[in-house]
């Protein structure tokens, strides 16, 4: 073999190892190391189905042998009333080291849209006031999301339907883009939390909630137990 003729088989190589790269980077989510995309169909409340398009991306410090924690997740979708191409979205907070929610429902009641979500592990859910029931909601209103409190989600709006636990690693699983409703229903009733089961209208006994997290606050970039002598020093000083 002539070096030039060794020289052409050395790019050629080269190349498809470039190409194989470009591939595999472009269905990253699928290998699970980096990011993915797909839809859902969501059923809401009054028997209409919506498309729903839905990204997450992992990263940020994990143990090894486990999965990166959720990044950044979002959701895209068109109100059917209007036509508006709506994005709702939870990014990388820096002090909990991954995104603040978790998506579980979304739905839409005399033309607004609704999401419920739960706090993304136990400092999202102390970061965000450890509320009982233990869901943080949003209204779409005004071209933007506005957090409100329980008791302004419409009473129609109880049954989850957004893939909860894992759903990047179900999509994977199931080999779809498109997740069917009746699929969605399947994999939540899995799920043996209440909470899960239907969006609860009443607290949890707080026994449960201590054992679902334990209390911390924030203290000079760390989370502690509130008990912990300098940090009980620090909040009480705040206080004042």
């Amino acid at each position: 073999m002539s070096a030039q003729n060794g020289m052409l088989q050395r790019i050629t190589q080269l190349g498809l190892i470039l190409m194989m790269g470009a591939s595999m980077n472009t269905n990253a989510g699928w290998f699970g190391f980096g990011g993915d995309s797909w839809k859902e169909e969501v059923l809401l409340h009054d028997g209409q189905k919506i498309i729903v398009k839905r990204t997450v991306e992992r990263g940020g410090r994990h143990e090894i042998g486990q999965q990166p924690p959720y990044k950044e997740q979002s959701l895209v979708f068109t109100l059917p009333t209007t036509n508006e191409r709506v994005t709702w979205e939870t990014v990388f907070s820096a002090d909990i080291g991954l995104a603040d929610f978790k998506p579980i429902l979304l739905d839409i009641v005399q033309g607004k849209a609704y999401i419920v979500t739960t706090p993304m592990g136990c400092l999202a859910y102390n970061k965000w006031g450890r509320p009982n029931p233990p869901y943080v909601l949003f209204k779409y209103e005004g071209k933007e999301w506005k957090r409100i409190p329980l008791q302004e989600l419409p009473l129609e709006l109880n049954t989850p339907n957004l893939i909860i636990s894992s759903p990047d690693n179900e999509v994977e699983r199931i080999g779809k883009n498109l997740i069917p409703a009746e699929t969605i229903k399947r994999l939540n009733g899995e799920l043996t939390q209440p909470e899960y089961k239907t969006i609860l209208r009443e607290a949890l006994p707080q026994a449960r909630i201590n054992q679902m997290c334990m209390e911390m606050v924030p203290y000079k970039g760390s989370w502690v137990m509130p008990n912990d002598p300098i940090a009980r020093k620090f909040i009480d000083t705040q206080k004042k």
